[in-house]
């Protein structure tokens, strides 16, 4: 059985959807707190979603390649973030270990109204079969980039006739 072009962007963008689903329940439900590496994973998920919704309301033949470019940055920040929690390479200064309390005075250390957690981007908080949610985003992520690249080919294929 073949999925038609708007069955492959509705696959995509409802997979984004449930990925940021996924994100707020852990998040609101589960209470794990998000490191800044985890929301800047959720922005391209958040840009597929109305990229679908653009796609199916105005059928715009470039809206496939804007959602198949997201979900390979979308992979991209999921592969980084793996790298940090593995310590491969470092991570950004804001939320890693090296994260320091130097910016702040005595003072504000000891307001209550300032005490916000801190979550640290190099600390796995949650792993199924070893692989943490930052690698569970690179793999979903890819599955979506696939799904964006077969509506984009399928899109391509019906301009130029190839469908039949």
């Amino acid at each position: 059985m073949i999925v038609s072009r708007d069955g492959l962007i509705a696959l995509a963008g409802l997979g984004s959807a449930a990925v940021l689903a996924a994100g707020f329940s852990f998040q609101y439900l589960g209470g794990l707190a998000p490191c800044e590496l985890c929301l800047w994973q959720r922005w391209p998920h958040a840009g597929a979603v109305l990229l679908m919704v653009g796609a199916l309301l105005l059928g715009g033949r470039m809206l496939p390649l804007a959602g198949l470019v997201t979900m390979i940055g979308s992979a991209g920040l999921g592969a980084y973030h793996t790298g940090v929690e593995r310590h491969w390479w470092a991570g950004p200064d804001s939320c890693t270990a090296g994260a320091g309390l130097s910016g702040l005075s005595g003072a504000d250390l000891l307001n209550p109204a300032l005490a916000t957690p801190v979550v640290l981007c190099d600390e796995v908080v949650w792993q199924m079969f070893g692989l943490s949610m930052a690698s569970y985003n690179f793999l979903i992520s890819l599955a979506l980039a696939v799904l964006w690249a077969a509506a984009l080919a399928s899109g391509r294929a019906d301009r130029w006739g190839w469908n039949g």
